[in-house]
């Protein structure tokens, strides 16, 4: 059984909160397809990905030494860092 951790995201005031909605149903939809069971949801609401300065990401980020879930699933990669070097630090 594979444990996955959801973090849908929307950068700027200029998006609504259903964009975290939308996410979240497409990432329920694919740890579905998956057979993922989906154990956490971290949402940032009006958060910018050109920092890790997240509330909700920095709390998945020291719950990913707990061992509570083995994969994080975005609805894009861009909701995760804005670029490979911050994806990969």
């Amino acid at each position: 059984m594979i444990r996955a951790a959801a973090y849908p995201r929307y950068s700027s005031d200029n998006q609504r909160e259903e964009s975290i909605s939308a996410q979240l149903r497409a990432i329920e939809e694919y740890c579905k397809r998956k057979n993922y069971v989906l154990v956490k949801i971290y949402p940032d609401e009006a958060k910018s990905a050109t920092t890790d300065n997240r509330s909700n990401f920095q709390r998945m980020i020291e719950d990913s030494s707990l061992g509570i879930f083995d994969v994080v699933i975005v609805h894009k990669y861009d909701r995760f860092a804005r670029n490979r070097y911050d994806s990969a630090y």
